[in-house]
């Protein structure tokens, strides 16, 4: 008797299972759905130049990218005052999911006080484009001190715009370490940036890229310097992957325009051009 009833406990448990996984997985995909819904549909690429550069520096980059892309993208370009006004040019297109989105600086001199202000001037930048164009999810790329000023901006300004997120930041030669050639020697800039590492978004995905024509630098920053960056995202974020370009127009000035590059951007930046895999799982993160 008691062998029966474990027979039927058995069974009976295995119906229940039978019943209920099937429920289980259509409420977690509806779950998923749900949550979908939030995303907007216009998620802009939003660019920031290096120090000495202005809206202008990746007009060659977009150039490129327009050459193979399967849409148009517009292009919208913002100079940030000192006094926080903005000065506008381009536009964006009413059907464009993907626009390109440039941000400069009036103040665009190098030095850890001005990449300071440039965070903030950012900030002031950001919010005015969530404002205009009401989106709630972007992907970001900066060249050299452009990526400083991202990871400055994500780790202490981007929950101002706290309905908003980042899906995909990718920097190139960024120096995290400044020009110090160091393994060991951290610079101030790094210590601030290493410091406030917590606020990132930990559901980032991060591509940082070192362009060397010698191994050990890119006629401007170190490669060391560009490699410190991993002690700034790992353990901090989802994703954190460091690729070294190589060869031909690999000078600091070159890399935005690097043929290497301008595929790497089309292929681990841009959504239009992310492997279904990976757009799926951009489409599943929380919007809160």
């Amino acid at each position: 008797m008691l062998k029966r009833n474990w027979w039927c406990w058995l069974l009976g448990l295995g119906l229940l299972v039978a019943v209920c996984w099937p429920a289980y997985n259509w409420s977690q995909a509806n779950i998923k759905t749900l949550k979908n819904t939030g995303r907007t549909r216009m998620a802009p690429v939003i660019m920031v130049p290096g120090s000495s550069a202005s809206q202008n520096r990746f007009d060659s980059l977009i150039t490129e990218l327009g050459k193979e892309t399967p849409q148009k993208h517009s292009v919208l370009k913002l100079t940030v005052e000192t006094d926080g006004s903005i000065k506008y040019s381009g536009s964006i297109a009413a059907n464009d999911n993907e626009p390109f989105i440039v941000i400069g600086f009036a103040n665009n001199r190098d030095g850890k006080a001005n990449i300071d202000k440039q965070a903030v001037w950012l900030n002031t930048a950001f919010k005015a484009l969530v404002k205009t164009y009401h989106f709630n999810h972007f992907y970001a790329l900066g060249h050299s001190n452009g990526g400083l000023i991202w990871t400055l901006f994500l780790e202490r300004y981007l929950k101002d715009s706290p309905k908003v997120h980042i899906d995909r930041l990718m920097t190139i030669a960024s120096p995290y370490n400044m020009e110090s050639t160091s393994t060991t020697a951290k610079t101030s800039m790094f210590k601030e940036l290493y410091q406030y590492r917590s606020g990132l978004p930990r559901s980032l995905t991060v591509y940082s890229i070192a362009g060397t024509e010698n191994y050990t630098s890119d006629g401007t920053v170190p490669y060391n310097s560009v490699n410190y960056g991993k002690y700034i995202f790992q353990d901090q974020v989802k994703h954190f992957t460091e690729i070294t370009v190589t060869g031909a127009n690999t000078a600091h000035s070159d890399l935005p325009q690097n043929k290497q590059i301008v595929s790497l951007i089309r292929q681990y930046l841009l959504a239009e051009n992310l492997p279904n895999k990976i757009r799926q799982q951009n489409a599943q993160r929380v919007q809160n």
